[in-house]
C-alpha cells in the first residue's frame, strides 16, 4: 500500500494566524467549545469573514484522489494535555481545535452532529479506548479498521469528513481509497448499482442498532453522477451472505480494487485530512495502544454540502434507523 500519497494544501502564516486567533477569541467569549447554538452562530459569522486564502484552501475536492491534507496549523504536544482514554472523558481538551475545525467545516458547508453519537457533539475525539480494541469503530486499535463510507447506514451522512491530528507519535496511518481510481467491468458496475443489500448501523450507534421500525432499506453500493462514479460502502455492516453469488463476487472484486488503489496517510500533528465521503472509503491500520496519554488522537468534524447532487434520489425515502442529524445551518 503506497504511503502518504495525498494532495497537500499548505496554509500560509497569515491564514494560520487568522484561524488560530479567531478560534481563541470565540473560545474566550464562550468559555467552552461545546457547540451551543450561540457558539455555532458566532462561528458562522466568523467563517464568512475569513480571508480568501483560507476559503480557497477549503474549496471542494478537485482531484480523483477524493481527498487532500490541509497543512500548516500548529499543535504543541505539551499544550494539549494527555490523550484521553475515551471521547467521554475528553471534555474541553484542545478546545481551540474544536473551534478551528468548526470554522473550517463551516467554510466548506454545514457542520452536522448525531443525536446518537458522542452526545450530539459537532466535533468528535477519536482515541483508542480500553475494552474497545477489536471493534469496527474509531475507538478500536488492535484490528484493521475496515475501509468504509462514514455513517454509511444513513441517508443524511456527511459529504465531507475532516480529521485533524492532535497527536500521532507512532505514525499510525489512515487508509483511503477512491472509487475514481478503481477498475471494474461494466457488468460488475451495473450489478453493484442495484439496491440488493442494506447497510446496517455500526457499533457507535447502539440506539440505531435496536431500531424496530421498518425493514432495513436495500441500497446500491455504486451509482453514476455527471462527474463520475460514487459509492456507499461498509462491508463490516453489510450482510453479504444474504446476497446472490454473482453480487457477492462483484462486491469482492470491488473490495479488491479498493485495496489495490488504497493509500496510507500518516497524519502529522496539525494536519487536517479532508475526505470526500462520496468518493473515498477510509480506515486505519492496526496499532498497539499504550493508554499512557501519548496515543494517537484525532478530532473529527462532519460536513453536509446542502444542494449537492451526488446521491440517488431514493435515499430521501430511507428511515435512517431512527437517527437524526443535527445540522448547523448558517
Amino acid at each position: 500500500m503506497p504511503t502518504g500519497a495525498a494532495p497537500v494544501r499548505q496554509l500560509d502564516l497569515h491564514a494560520v494566524d487568522e484561524l488560530t486567533d479567531t478560534a481563541h477569541k470565540i473560545l474566550a467569549e464562550f468559555g467552552s467549545s461545546a457547540a451551543r447554538p450561540e457558539l455555532l452562530r458566532r462561528v458562522a459569522r466568523a467563517a464568512t469573514r475569513l480571508d480568501e486564502t483560507i476559503l480557497q484552501a477549503c474549496r471542494p475536492v478537485d482531484t480523483d484522489d477524493g481527498l487532500y491534507v490541509l497543512r500548516g496549523l500548529p499543535v504543541e504536544d505539551d499544550g494539549i494535555g494527555p490523550t484521553p482514554d475515551s471521547w467521554a472523558t475528553a471534555g474541553d481538551r484542545a478546545a481551540a481545535w474544536d473551534v478551528i475545525l468548526l470554522l473550517l467545516a463551516t467554510a466548506m458547508g454545514h457542520p452536522i452532529a448525531w443525536e446518537g453519537q458522542q452526545e450530539g457533539r459537532f466535533v468528535h475525539n477519536i482515541v483508542p479506548s480500553p475494552g474497545h480494541e477489536a471493534e469496527q469503530t474509531g475507538a478500536s486499535s488492535t484490528v484493521l479498521l475496515s475501509p468504509h463510507t462514514e455513517d454509511a447506514f444513513h441517508p443524511g451522512r456527511a459529504h465531507l469528513l475532516l480529521l485533524a491530528c492532535m497527536r500521532n507519535h507512532d505514525a499510525v496511518a489512515t487508509t483511503a481509497a477512491s472509487i475514481r481510481k478503481v477498475r471494474l467491468s461494466a457488468d460488475d458496475a451495473a450489478l453493484l448499482s442495484r439496491p440488493v443489500l442494506p447497510i446496517l448501523p455500526d457499533d457507535a450507534y447502539a440506539e440505531a442498532q435496536s431500531f424496530t421500525g421498518e425493514e432495513p432499506p436495500k441500497i446500491p453500493a455504486l451509482w453514476q453522477t455527471a462527474n463520475g462514479p460514487t459509492l456507499r460502502y461498509d462491508p463490516a455492516y453489510t450482510p453479504l451472505d444474504e446476497a446472490p453469488a454473482d453480487y457477492r463476487a462483484a462486491y469482492d472484486r470491488l473490495t479488491a480494487e479498493l485495496e489495490r488503489v488504497s493509500v496510507a496517510v500518516a497524519l502529522e500533528p496539525g494536519d487536517v485530512l479532508v475526505v470526500d465521503n462520496d468518493l473515498v472509503v477510509h480506515g486505519r491500520v492496526p496499532f498497539k495502544a499504550r493508554y499512557d496519554g501519548t496515543d494517537r488522537w484525532l478530532k473529527r468534524a462532519s460536513v453536509r454540502v446542502l444542494g449537492r447532487r451526488s446521491r440517488p434520489l431514493a435515499e430521501a425515502d430511507e428511515h435512517g434507523y431512527g437517527q437524526s442529524a443535527l445540522v448547523a445551518l448558517v
